[in-house]
């Protein structure tokens, strides 16, 4: 949501920061339903504090023995009245809701200019993409020659967009998501949570994701919503909260299955696991104060680049311009990792910056001790990293000609030290 203060204060700057993100301008419309909310509401006050100050003087007038039917006749007009306010109050705060909850967040001044992804800037790339001297296969073509990788058994059991891992494939997907927590949790100081899968709608209204990305969203039968990522839960942590800013920033990491619907994908990477329904993902998120966030933000892109710079896969990272930002976020990391059976870099993880956004859709806020000013923490989500894509990187980075996979030295360990998956391991 948005500052209605700001947006009073400086209308045009308002407007400036949606044509950014392409959209038209909204200041008079927000304005003009502000105002009406708050005629509504004055009149409500209005008639409340002169019901009470009638209903002192029918009492004083009685206590004097003099008539008082005109005073009497006056509050029950009011008591009529009220109730009719109050729903007055209630429309006018909803009509203005309504067109708050589905604006993006305004873009920070450092983000750059673009209508798509075309307009994405590139920081820096990292690793030499490896030159393989046969043609190398895309990640279905070597999971499915191992045996390791089920896209038809997916498709009896749930449809399209899923698949079944089995064996080393299924460890490897397991020891990578181990590796990814031991590095956030003992070298970024992040704290592993475990969380709910399923969420009310406060939670993902909260984080952005209603009401206008509702068709990107698994419901259930009783009315709560699959997490489509475990920010969802870990940011809604502070929901409602007063924090001590001296316990700020807050990092929370979880590994968590996540869900989506990939409405709008129908002919987007139709094979493989780039696109899944329900995949894994290590999450990162941080509630910091407005004076930390950007250190934080900065700090979680060098957690979720280390994952790959230990792993030893080539990536770049690129800043997000206006036009290909999330709803949610006033700027956004890119890390795309390098797929050579698709020749291409392909995103891994997006580290966002919310700023106050989401913390004002959840009542989110902080403190110093002894200080009576509240204020809205910052909140950050990045993944650190998405589990699914890691493995396809390392199955397509690490294949052999003979078909099987070297594997990266630092997951060793969590293969129970086997270092190269063949399709006759058991």
């Amino acid at each position: 949501m948005h500052d209605l203060t700001m947006i009073r204060s400086a209308p045009e700057a308002f407007d400036a920061g949606l044509a950014r993100r392409g959209l038209p301008p909204r200041s008079a419309e927000i304005l003009g339903l502000d105002a009406h909310r708050r005629a509504v509401i004055l009149e409500t006050e209005q008639a409340q504090a002169r019901r009470n100050e009638a209903s002192k003087e029918i009492g004083a007038r009685k206590r004097q023995g003099e008539n008082a039917d005109d005073l009497m006749a006056e509050v029950a007009r009011l008591k009529d009245v009220l109730p009719d306010l109050e729903i007055r109050t209630k429309a006018a705060e909803e009509s203005l809701d309504a067109v708050l909850a589905t604006l993006p967040n305004i873009p920070a001044v450092d983000v750059p200019e673009g209508p798509d992804e075309t307009g994405n800037v590139e920081r820096h790339r990292v690793g030499t993409p490896r030159a393989f001297n046969y043609p190398a296969l895309q990640h279905f073509d070597l999971g499915e020659a191992l045996g390791m990788m089920d896209f038809e058994a997916a498709a009896r059991l749930s449809g399209s967009r899923f698949v079944v891992l089995r064996n080393q494939i299924a460890r490897l997907e397991r020891a990578l998501a181990n590796f990814m927590l031991d590095l956030h949790t003992r070298e970024f100081g992040f704290t592993e949570m475990s969380v709910p899968y399923m969420v009310r709608d406060a939670a993902v209204f909260g984080t952005g994701q209603l009401p206008k990305f509702e068709e990107d969203l698994f419901r259930t039968t009783r009315g709560d919503w699959l997490i489509p990522t475990s920010e969802v839960p870990l940011t809604n942590l502070v929901a409602d909260q007063i924090v001590s800013e001296e316990e700020l920033p807050l990092r929370f990491t979880a590994h968590t299955p996540c869900f989506r619907s990939e409405a709008g994908s129908a002919g987007r990477d139709t094979r493989g696991m780039i696109r899944l329904h329900q995949f894994s993902k290590v999450e990162m998120v941080v509630v910091a104060t407005p004076e930390q966030s950007e250190t934080e933000h900065e700090r979680m892109l060098t957690a979720a680049e280390t994952v790959l710079n230990q792993l030893e896969l080539p990536f770049r990272t690129v800043t997000l311009c206006t036009g290909d930002m999330g709803f949610a976020s006033r700027k956004t990391y890119d890390i795309e990792v390098w797929l050579p059976g698709q020749n291409a870099y392909r995103e891994i993880s997006s580290i966002s910056n919310c700023g106050d956004f989401q913390a004002r859709r959840m009542k989110a806020r902080c403190r110093k001790a002894g200080d009576k000013n509240i204020r809205h923490v910052h909140t950050l989500n990045g993944s650190g990293l998405a589990v699914g894509r890691a493995l396809v990187a390392v199955l397509e980075n690490y294949q052999q000609e003979d078909g099987s996979i070297a594997l990266p030295s630092v997951l060793h360990p969590y293969m129970g030290g086997l270092t190269k998956i063949e399709g006759a391991a058991a």
